[in-house]
């Protein structure tokens, strides 16, 4: 699937910054190689994801995604960087 480009504005862009990671953070995690599963929202379809971002750094994602004039955007919807702990589950389990 071919991602136009990321859906940000002033509803989305808060909720992943104010945990600390940029936007060129959370691009560069979701552009990479991240591992993708369903996430359970009740509303929309919505994706979790594990990324690293081009310094390393493991985030946790949440994003959707939107079709609009025959286009598919990226919308992330939270953001933050992944603890110690989290990162060695994850890495044991892969």
């Amino acid at each position: 699937m071919k991602i136009a480009e990321f859906d940000w504005d002033d509803g989305n862009w808060p909720k992943c910054g104010k945990h600390g990671v940029s936007k060129k953070e959370v691009e560069s995690a979701l552009l990479g190689q991240p591992v993708v599963m369903a996430d359970p929202h009740p509303h929309e379809p919505r994706m979790r994801a594990i990324g690293q971002t081009a310094e390393g750094r493991f985030v946790f994602l949440v994003f959707t995604l939107r079709h609009r004039d025959s286009k598919t955007f990226l919308r992330p919807i939270s953001a933050r960087f992944m603890h110690q702990p989290e990162i060695d589950h994850y890495e044991h389990q892969t």
